[in-house]
């Protein structure tokens, strides 16, 4: 649309009216930018005051696209003004440029509702797992930036079938020389769906030097920090040839000790094993429930050897040793207590009553 302000406003010529009429239109853009803006933050607050909170990310996510696609309303009309008056070549592209400008828009506008869920449901889901949920979020954002890509080609006259052409012929070429990367991806794509650990899991694999906690699971790394706080940057297609063991998921702990007592305290091998193992079913620490096992099983070369089997309630590490030490301790109490004593390796020689030495 073009204002004729020569009509109306005395003094102004066909030569310069064009300049106020740019400035009228990219001031009446400005201020029905800012009463949008006002009207929406006003809204938007009283829509947080509901429990939805979904409604919040939307009205977040629309604040600021909303302003620029004003923005870009209002340019693409004082450009035309001004194609109208110098017939410049670079301002025919306004109509191009605000139409990829709100595509653009768009795509902000719902990439912000997407990440804004996801964060909901991080904070507030008790079910949801936080790995699936940031990697139901990547997909879904890798989906629409590829869409709106795919329309923006579309506006500027490309083909998308022909783009879709050449993708499947360049995605063989692209595969065979990023094969490595491909792999990393699937990988990557496999542990955010089978789950075997998350982050702040402490994981690690008897196949390979990895063991720590899980700092982050990208699409192509996972960092792990080990015990000596390093970071390790573990490519994803790893986890797909090694085995990993996850103890964070492990319900109990176990204690599989052998103690050798020495072979002078045969007779009491019975009642040190029984005590031993009434004190294991009595300790608050260990579970009774799963499996528990005292038996004297072994004539060692220098001890008689029982062992103790059994598992702890508690699955944390440190706690796991002091549970363990005191079990320890007391087994040693019992063996003193029978007039016992643990072994430690000896050698006896026997030597004959009498040695006959003849000579001849």
């Amino acid at each position: 649309m073009i204002f004729e302000l020569d009509k109306w406003v005395p003094g102004l010529t066909p030569d310069n009216a064009w300049i106020v009429q740019v400035f009228a239109v990219v001031l009446a853009t400005a201020l029905v930018s800012l009463v949008v803006r006002r009207l929406l933050r006003k809204l938007g607050d009283r829509v947080h005051l509901s429990a939805n909170r979904l409604d919040d990310v939307v009205f977040a996510a629309l604040l600021r696209p909303t302003g620029w696609i004003i923005w870009l309303q209002g340019l693409a009309i004082a450009a035309d003004v001004i194609l109208v008056k110098t017939e410049s070549a670079i301002f025919s592209y306004a109509d191009s440029v605000r139409d990829i400008g709100v595509l653009v828009c768009i795509t902000w506008f719902v990439l912000g509702i997407i990440r804004g869920s996801e964060d909901i449901y991080i904070r507030t889901a008790e079910q949801m797992d936080k790995t699936t949920a940031q990697a139901l979020g990547k997909l879904l954002r890798l989906a629409v930036i590829i869409t709106a890509g795919l329309v923006i080609l579309q506006t500027l006259g490309y083909s998308i079938s022909g783009v879709l052409a050449m993708g499947g012929v360049g995605g063989i070429a692209v595969g065979f020389a990023a094969k490595d990367l491909l792999a990393n991806f699937f990988g990557g794509l496999i542990v955010h769906l089978d789950r075997p650990f998350a982050v702040g899991d402490w994981i690690r694999s008897p196949d390979r030097e990895i063991e720590g906690t899980v700092e982050k699971i990208g699409w192509r790394v996972t960092v792990i920090r080990n015990f000596q706080s390093q970071p390790m940057y573990v490519p994803n297609s790893v986890f797909t040839t090694v085995i990993v063991e996850n103890p964070s998921r492990m319900q109990n702990r176990r204690i599989f000790e052998t103690i050798g007592l020495r072979y002078s305290d045969l007779t009491n091998m019975d009642k040190v094993v029984s005590e031993v193992e009434a004190m294991l079913r009595q300790h608050e620490a260990i579970d009774a429930d799963k499996t528990m096992m005292v038996n004297f099983n072994k004539f060692g070369a220098s001890s008689l050897d029982f062992f103790i089997y059994c598992f702890t309630h508690t699955t944390r590490w440190v706690e796991f040793h002091e549970v363990k030490q005191d079990v320890m301790l007391q087994i040693a109490d019992i063996i003193k207590a029978n007039h016992a004593e643990v072994a430690f390796p000896t050698s006896t020689i026997h030597l004959a009553d009498s040695i006959v030495i003849e000579n001849s």
